[in-house]
């Protein structure tokens, strides 16, 4: 399946690209975040603590176990903060 992922602000710094479509065979948004770290060393370092992630599916906020099936869209971004 081809998804488009974006990455947002450290994120973004730290692998570089603002998005890219990538091809996955991952069937929950774990799995995926598993193939990323896989690839290169700067999405190892931009996932090495979940904790400190966030993700929407389609625009929707999400959970790391969440299904992939449909999705077109994948956003990781940091934790919003109120102000």
């Amino acid at each position: 399946m081809s998804v488009t992922i974006l990455y947002f602000a450290w994120l973004r710094e730290r692998i570089g690209l603002p998005r890219e479509t990538v091809e996955t065979g991952a069937a929950t948004v774990a799995e995926l975040v598993e193939e990323l770290r896989g690839r290169e060393e700067r999405y190892a370092l931009a996932f090495a603590d979940l904790k400190a992630v966030r993700v929407a599916l389609d625009q929707e906020l999400s959970d790391f176990d969440a299904p992939l099936t449909g999705v077109r869209e994948i956003a990781f971004f940091p934790p919003m903060t109120g102000g």
